[in-house]
């Protein structure tokens, strides 16, 4: 239920997949299924009280119905605003089409996305290396003092070493290529693990993207098998870091289903800070949406601590019997079935930014 860092290989268990619930929509909203927001089960309309700020807009990539969402569409690659598989060096953050080119004696020619990506000038070396989806630039010049980083043959140990596009870069002898940042949210079903790959060949989240882009993006934290909802994606290490570290700590909102009502010594309790065996855990915000069902609580936190919102409750006495996350970094899964995702435009990035 959260937790995690960015880490490729983390590993979760437990759940099994719901097909029976692909189509709930955003916010503390049982009975809008369409997306919206708001602690409210009774406002078919979307809105309502517990909403940060609806970003997420758009439909999403379904992979049993690729005509539909405003997503990634393999039939009718003009349309939706995903990212076709046709004209990939010519993107947008925002999911559209560039046509930029650069002149060169004799006349134009395409600016490849590596030029793109890093600029006509040099940059660090670390810069370059963050573009390649490797690590964050931190953890980047951890691995050029280590040695692990030639430039064109030569291994560089240099701090502020620069390099250009047409340098060959290498990591522990593989050749590394800058990516275009990419960034995408899902809408994460139950019964899926939040990894790139499995030892034991279970279902994981990267089997529902599919081959919706060519770069290399990972997940960002963790979402445990029976936990869903909004779940986000990139290569671009520096931001993940950033919004996995304790002190920035990107607001996470879940609706949670217990298996008897909260009572109100328990809800005052979560409000003033329950210790758990790894520390405090400070809720910024707990609510019940519906005033005639005490089993459905919605909380807002920022821990990033492993299914911290179920030990939690488990703590108090209680089971969660299923949990979504509605809300990420004021990301939400509006108008994104389970199972759809889409690429976040260039004003979400830079709202991601600022955190």
């Amino acid at each position: 239920s959260g937790g995690g860092g960015y880490n490729r290989d983390n590993r979760s268990g437990g759940g099994g997949y719901n097909r029976d619930n692909r189509s709930e929509g955003g916010g503390y909203n049982r009975d809008n299924r369409s997306g919206g927001g708001g602690y409210n089960r009774d406002n078919p309309s979307g809105g309502g009280g517990y909403n940060r700020d609806n970003r997420s807009g758009g439909g999403g990539y379904n992979r049993d119905n690729r005509s539909e969402g405003g997503g990634y569409n393999r039939d009718n690659r003009s349309e939706g605003g995903g990212y076709t598989r046709d004209n990939r060096d010519t993107r947008k953050d925002d999911g559209g089409y560039s046509r930029e080119f650069r002149s060169r004696s004799g006349g134009l020619r395409h600016v490849t996305a590596e030029e793109r990506a890093l600029g006509s000038e040099n940059i660090r070396l670390n810069r370059f290396i963050a573009h390649a989806g490797i690590c964050s630039r931190r953890e980047a010049d951890k691995l050029i003092e280590d040695g692990m980083v030639t430039v064109n043959g030569v291994v560089v140990t240099e701090m502020g070493h620069k390099v250009n596009p047409t340098d060959e870069v290498k990591y522990a002898g593989e050749k590394l290529k800058a990516e275009k940042p990419v960034y995408l949210l899902m809408n994460k079903p139950k019964g899926f693990i939040t990894t790139v790959e499995d030892e034991k060949a279970r279902k994981t989240v990267m089997d529902l993207i599919g081959d919706a882009c060519k770069e290399r993006i990972y997940p960002v934290g963790r979402l445990d098998r029976a936990t869903t909802g909004t779940l986000l994606f990139t290569n671009d290490g520096d931001l993940a870091k950033k919004l996995m570290h304790p002190s920035n700590g990107a607001p996470k909102i879940y609706l949670a289903t217990l298996d008897k009502p909260l009572s109100p010594a328990d809800l005052e309790a979560i409000k003033e800070g329950v210790t758990l065996n790894d520390g405090l855990v400070p809720v910024d915000k707990i609510e019940m949406p519906n005033a005639d069902n005490h089993t459905l609580v919605g909380i807002e936190i920022h821990l990033g601590r492993n299914r911290i919102v179920r030990r939690l409750f488990e703590h108090l006495g209680y089971e969660v019997t299923k949990l979504d996350r509605t809300s990420f970094a004021g990301l939400t899964k509006k108008q994104l079935n389970r199972g759809q995702f889409r690429f976040l435009s260039e004003k979400e990035v830079g709202f991601l930014k600022m955190i």
